[in-house]
């Protein structure tokens, strides 16, 4: 394609012949120039060309659309991740509560039952006595 424009330092070197075929030379240019800006590449210079860009705008759409919704799982796995630590950590502390009160339980049934233990050890020793004082209370008179 010629050039559209040509610095000349005398316009007086320039012919009529000359002017006229660059004013066709523009006037055939800005036709296309104009349907260009005005309604897009389109057109026979333009057709395969357009049908590459339709495909790779859908390809791109479609990587959106695929990107979109990888997002969307990842931010909902987020928010599963999150009630799932949340609910770690209550079940740790139940369990940690748990142990604790398991260990104070311990520790008293292990103090009711030396308790009892001693009562009975009690109950048997007086009834000892109470058997030896009679036994003792019988023979010496």
């Amino acid at each position: 394609m010629p050039p559209k424009f040509k610095r000349h330092l005398n316009d007086d070197d320039v012919t009529g012949s000359v002017k006229s075929e660059r004013r066709n030379l523009l006037e055939d240019d800005s036709d296309e120039e104009e349907d260009f800006f005005l309604r897009g590449p389109s057109g026979p210079r333009f057709g395969p060309r357009n049908d590459k860009i339709k495909h790779v705008q859908n390809q791109v759409d479609e990587v959106i659309d695929v990107m979109q919704e990888n997002i969307t799982k990842v931010i909902e796995r987020g928010e599963r991740l999150d009630e799932l630590q949340d609910k770690s950590e209550s079940l740790s502390d139940n369990a940690t509560a748990f142990s604790n009160r398991s260990k104070q339980l311990r520790r008293q049934m292990w103090w009711r039952g030396c308790k009892i233990k001693a009562v009975v050890a009690l109950v048997a020793v007086v009834l000892l006595l109470v058997i030896i004082i009679v036994i003792v209370v019988k023979y010496r008179t």
